[in-house]
């Protein structure tokens, strides 16, 4: 891998004009930012646009822009055999074809290496940053929070594989420190108590998503909520406080049968951001990528990009303004969702937002669903969102355990989506496609139908 990043590393060196092609989410933007600050430092001519995805319409641009060099970053391998037209490089992470080998392609899938766990679009675009300067290893940080943002430290409760060194480059130079704690949302910006309510990766059973139940909890193992006219946060327990609802919590779960293996995702390694400022969205890397999504996801590509090149005026005004909004529609996303039912198939279940939930953010949503009691854990779940230009989103988000069984969610949706004339792809974890509207019937009968086929012929 690190030989092919040299090679585009080279391909960079020796053009003039550069043009970034990067996706919406908070590992496309920080691969973006990656991108765009080693071409900056290189003093090449640039510019950047992200995208929803990369349909006929996007390329068939790109090829009439004449870009002296496109570079593709956390997304693009599937058009790597395609669109010769297009001077390209792709550093992404995504499932693509096998016969997709070329020296302008850095895809750990290429490499024997899994997309979804052991590097992610901002990692691979960080290892050609870093062959083309040491210097760029200040830029690990973001490669971290494209990362965790992609989800990629949830199956181990801590980064694995390439992700690893990437850490390890980042706490060389002290722009990153690690440690293990409560691996629940929000350490370092939430009351205790809506750390407690929002907690999803395990439920915490009569906890979770019962506000007053939280304070109860919180009240009765005899941690003070707050601190003046101030409502205490994670970050602001001692250490025997924090440990004290750890342990009431791991009691709980047990007790309820969870069983150690869940009960053990309570702590996992969490990633601090040395050089920001602590009790901000910015300090702890799962914060941070969840302040770029609710920029990259409403359309305001620029405002996340510019907070990861180092705003911390404007453009973060402007993002935390955004996070309300982004935190207000997941919940109102969560309450549509329900309200229109979850509906079950033999192997599969899903609900239709229509347009009740933006696409950009279904995805989200039904991630959220997925750990919720509404929902079942044995089966994958499929949220569909209307895109409007009459064709459909849907987002399909699994567990762990079914991976670990023979599910491939980007291989399932890809192949379903392509029987409609739609297109498709992912991670095995979790993957997305869009379809023509009024297929989804349909398309989930060829999904349920390939989702059958790869746990029947795992067992």
């Amino acid at each position: 891998m690190l030989k092919r990043a040299r090679e585009i590393g080279n391909i960079i060196r020796n053009s003039k004009e550069i043009h970034i092609v990067s996706h919406i989410d908070a590992d496309g933007i920080t691969a973006g930012a990656i991108a765009l600050q080693t071409l900056k430092r290189l003093g090449k001519e640039h510019s950047i646009e992200f995208v929803k995805q990369l349909d006929n319409q996007v390329l068939e641009k790109l090829g009439n822009e004449n870009h002296e060099l496109v570079w593709f970053t956390d997304l693009g391998s599937n058009i790597s055999t395609n669109y010769s037209d297009i001077n390209k490089i792709i550093t992404d992470h995504h499932k693509c074809p096998k016969n997709s080998d070329y020296n302008f392609h850095l895809n750990p899938h290429l490499f024997g290496l899994d997309g979804s766990t052991e590097i992610s679009g901002a990692g691979t675009t960080y290892l050609v940053s870093k062959t083309i300067d040491k210097n760029n290893m200040d830029l690990s940080s973001l490669a971290i929070v494209g990362a965790c943002g992609d989800l990629q430290n949830r199956r181990y409760g801590k980064l694995h594989g390439l992700n690893r060194k990437i850490l390890s480059d980042g706490e060389k130079i002290g722009v990153i420190s690690s440690k293990m704690d409560i691996q629940f949302f929000g350490r370092e910006t939430r009351p205790v108590y809506k750390l407690l309510q929002f907690s999803s990766d395990p439920l915490i059973p009569g906890i979770s998503g019962r506000e007053s139940s939280c304070i109860s909890f919180l009240q009765e193992t005899g941690i003070k909520m707050k601190d003046g006219d101030n409502w205490r946060r994670w970050v602001d327990l001692s250490k025997d406080e924090r440990k004290k609802i750890i342990s009431n919590i791991s009691q709980i779960l047990l007790t309820k049968g969870f069983g150690h293996k869940i009960t053990k995702r309570i702590i996992g390694e969490i990633y601090i951001l040395s050089q920001e400022k602590e009790g901000t969205e910015l300090h702890d890397v799962k914060e941070y990528a969840t302040l770029l999504n609710s920029t990259a996801r409403y359309g305001q590509y620029d405002v996340g990009l510019e907070v990861c090149l180092g705003d911390r005026d404007k453009y973060l005004k402007e993002a935390l303004n955004l996070l309300r909004g982004h935190r207000h529609n997941l919940v109102e996303g969560l309450r549509f969702a329900k309200e229109e039912g979850i509906f079950k198939r033999d192997y599969l279940q899903f609900f239709h937002a229509g347009t009740g939930i933006r696409d950009t953010i279904v995805g989200i949503v039904a991630n959220m669903l997925l750990n919720s009691e509404e929902t079942s854990n044995t089966l994958p779940l499929i949220g569909f969102a209307d895109k409007g230009n009459n064709e459909v989103k849907a987002s399909a988000r699994a567990t762990q355990e079914l991976v670990d069984k023979g599910l491939d969610l980007s291989s399932a949706m890809r192949k379903a989506a392509k029987q409609l004339d739609g297109v498709g792809g992912g991670h095995n974890i979790a993957a997305g496609a869009t379809i023509p509207k009024g297929k989804e019937e349909e398309f989930l009968d060829i999904l349920e139908q390939e989702i059958k086929t790869q746990l029947s012929s795992s067992v």
